[in-house]
């Protein structure tokens, strides 16, 4: 439908960078750099001013990106279109799963979602929750994997290139191994925290955590703050291991056996919801409408 480059002029242009480009994408920078080449050639334009601290639009590439965005979509939205006038649709719904996306919750939902769309079918796409694979996994809903339940801000959804129905927001907790002091009580105060080791996942991967990490930066500064690149089961385990006090959502109280999550006395959240394509195809667009009208 579209000349597949302009997705990689693209990236360069917003990332300001051939190898900044080159990691998003996952190949090199000289197939970036080759592809961009073929492209300006194939036009007859010069897109980027080349420096030694990256690539800048000229304005003839200015112009063109604004336009390939659109065509890019529209020519997304063309096939999806298409797609769902085809006879026979599979009305089948495959669900990623991992220790850390709460597929459960769907399932549990099943008999409610059945009665309001009584031809839906469910499959679970069982998925290795990677930092390498996360993005794309991410930006491909739709082709292996329709739905993944999760959490979410805006920069999160813009930066894996998917969309989210909203469902509620969920409380942050901690988790706490068994053998800690603080596993023998019901609750948590902050207080309680106090010359522990707190994990906190890296600034940026939700406002929500960042805006926790600034209050106990402010105001709790006896709290020892740890971070970590991504949420998975080796973080759970070295939680464990270290004795630390990890953030946590209760969807996750059944990833590690010998950690306990624990209510907490701040008042921050995660939203928490359905992400999926920019595009989604009818049958998802019909899941999510079932979803809506369930009153979870």
């Amino acid at each position: 439908m579209y000349n597949p480059q302009l997705e990689t002029f693209i990236k360069v242009a917003d990332l300001g960078s051939f190898s900044k480009a080159a990691d998003a994408l996952f190949v090199s920078p000289t197939a970036i750099i080759k592809q961009v080449n073929i492209l300006e050639s194939d036009l007859a334009l010069q897109l980027f001013v080349r420096t030694h601290r990256g690539v800048k639009l000229t304005e003839a590439g200015t112009s063109l990106y604004n336009d390939a965005k659109y065509v890019i979509q529209y020519s997304k939205d063309s096939v999806s279109r298409a797609k769902n006038l085809m006879p026979g649709e599979d009305e089948t719904i495959r669900i990623g799963t991992s220790p850390i996306s709460p597929g459960q919750f769907l399932v549990d939902l099943w008999p409610k979602i059945s009665e309001v769309y009584p031809n839906i079918k469910c499959k679970l796409v069982p998925f290795d929750n990677t930092p390498e694979k996360s993005r794309e996994r991410f930006r491909n809903l739709g082709k292996d994997i329709d739905i993944i339940a999760g959490y979410f801000d805006p920069g999160y959804l813009q930066w894996r290139g998917c969309s989210a129905l909203p469902l509620s927001h969920i409380p942050i907790r901690c988790a706490v191994p068994i053998r800690n002091r603080l596993a023998a009580k019901n609750e948590l105060t902050v207080k309680d925290l106090y010359g522990e080791n707190l994990m906190l996942i890296k600034r940026g991967w939700n406002s929500h955590v960042d805006a926790l990490r600034d209050e106990l930066i402010e105001n709790h500064n006896a709290i020892t703050i740890t971070d970590f690149e991504f949420f998975n089961t080796d973080i759970f385990n070295q939680c464990e291991n270290t004795n630390s006090v990890l953030i946590a959502v209760d969807h996750w109280k059944n990833v590690h056996p010998l950690i306990k999550i624990m209510h907490i006395d701040w008042v921050h959240t995660l939203p928490f919801g359905i992400l999926h394509s920019p595009t989604p195809s009818n049958t998802v667009r019909k899941f999510l409408d079932a979803i809506q009208s369930i009153n979870l």
